[in-house]
């Protein structure tokens, strides 16, 4: 049998990523006639559906150019399409081939011909028929691989947009060494202190493996807190951290209620590093921490002329429809969270009605709540930019906001891999998950997975039996 694979893509795959048609290596592709349907039908509007709608037809339009119909018959090359490269270190070697016949109605009665899905599984069945290898089906819609598995096809997920192939494997931005680690590297550790900082310097096995701004945790009485800045080969320079747990280390009255938190303080405080990952679940203080944190380097140092905050807006339940008012009023529903945290780091019992009115006032010139729908073309400068539920982001929506930051800016991108309510995505292709594993050996890019909840007993309680 021909080891070469041929694959039969579904429609959501395509409008979930246009490049797929170049992830395949040295397989071959066969696309039904109704997924160029289905793209038509989906084309219209400004959703990120349409545009990849739009652009895989792009794609196969470049691809097909002025071939003639027996070349189409026969397979379009893929090779030095250019496409998957960089992603994979190898372009695509196999063929594209369109549906250019129609197939005889083998399904079951039970699934009838006339709808979509059961007309690919109704090529893929007689391809399955004809061919001397193997015929796959890659589809994103679950009950369309359960159909496809239930009929005895060969069905997959489309993983090649994958980051991880677990999400236990997630970088944590956390090392945590044995007390024995000291007894290992005390013979070439060097301490000194500079500027008011304290840095050890460490030589040994395993230390290659560290990466800049990741923390050092080792055990004893008391441990040991440390942060990475610069590893080569097997010697590393250490930072002890700030301790943001002392009331006179507080960011913007905020102080750290463990050590995760406080490890997140250190980055966020940090103006060598410019984009920093928070993840954790409901109530681990990710956005008290970057508000309190913007809040502090933006009126008290100066170092940002505003803090910009944004969002997925995304409904839990049914969609209220559309909101009146500016593009500032239409997203504050969706800034609750922002707005909690400011009574929680505005508040002050000694502070009167009309003191509590003027730091209002100023909040809100020196915060601003932007819609993700605007941020194309765009370039922020000198801005402390944070952006709330990332996790309902694309890689490719999350390349956009990124790429906006101009110099001088800070970017946090926070949130819950566990709670993604977008459509085609999980906690492995995320584009939470796909810019911390990208970016976690960039020099001035810090991440940390915030462990404990401290929004309070009861939501602690249900978060773990829930």
């Amino acid at each position: 049998m021909n080891s070469k694979r041929l694959y039969v893509l579904d429609t959501n795959v395509l409008m979930h990523d246009p490049t797929a048609l170049f992830r395949f290596q040295e397989h071959d592709i066969f696309l039904p006639i109704t997924v160029i349907e289905e793209l038509d039908n989906n084309k219209k509007g400004h959703s990120e559906v349409a545009r990849n709608a739009r652009q895989s037809s792009r794609f196969m339009d470049d691809l097909i150019g002025d071939l003639t119909p027996e070349a189409i018959r026969a397979g379009i090359e893929l090779a030095g399409t250019g496409r998957g490269e960089e992603a994979h270190k190898v372009g695509p070697s196999g063929r594209l081939y369109f549906q250019t016949e129609v197939f005889t109605d083998s399904l079951p009665e039970s699934l009838p011909g006339h709808k979509s899905d059961n007309t690919i599984l109704n090529a893929v069945t007689a391809l399955a028929k004809a061919q001397q290898r193997e015929v796959v089906l890659v589809s994103k819609d679950i009950n369309m691989r359960i159909k496809a598995a239930v009929m005895g096809l060969l069905c997959e997920d489309y993983r090649n947009d994958q980051v991880l192939d677990d999400v236990d494997l997630l970088y944590r931005g956390v090392v945590d060494l044995e007390a024995s680690f000291w007894e290992e590297h005390d013979k070439a550790m060097e301490s000194w202190q500079e500027a008011g900082h304290t840095y050890y310097r460490f030589q040994g096995p395993g230390i290659s493996s560290w990466y800049a701004n990741q923390f050092i945790s080792i055990a004893g009485d008391p441990p040991f807190a440390g942060v990475v800045k610069s590893v080569k080969g097997e010697e590393a320079t250490v930072e002890l951290v700030r301790d943001f747990s002392n009331s006179s280390h507080n960011v913007w009255g905020i102080t750290a209620r463990n050590r995760e938190q406080n490890y997140a303080l250190n980055l966020l405080m940090d103006p060598e590093v410019d984009f920093v990952t928070l993840v954790g679940q409901a109530g681990t203080g990710k956005t008290l921490l970057a508000l309190a944190a913007g809040l502090a380097q933006t009126l008290e140092k100066s170092h940002y002329s505003e803090v910009i905050m944004t969002r997925v807006t995304i409904p839990v339940g049914e969609d209220i429809g559309f909101l009146p008012g500016t593009e500032e009023e239409k997203m504050t529903p969706w800034m609750g969270a922002l707005m909690d945290n400011l009574e929680v780091l505005t508040q002050s019992e000694n502070d009167s009605d009309w003191e509590r009115e003027a730091t209002k006032e100023l909040l809100n010139k020196r915060i601003k709540i932007r819609s993700l729908n605007f941020m194309r073309g765009r370039t922020f400068l000198n801005k402390f930019i944070i952006i709330d539920e990332a996790q309902n982001l694309t890689s490719k929506q999350m390349k956009t906001l990124i790429t906006r930051a101009g110099p001088g800016t800070k970017v946090i991108c926070m949130g819950n891999i566990a709670q993604i309510d977008t459509p085609f995505l999980t906690e492995t292709n995320s584009g939470l998950t796909y810019v911390v594993e990208r970016f976690q050996k960039w020099e001035h890019s810090g991440h940390i997975t915030l462990m404990r909840g401290e929004r309070s007993r009861l939501a602690d309680f249900a978060s773990q039996v829930l």
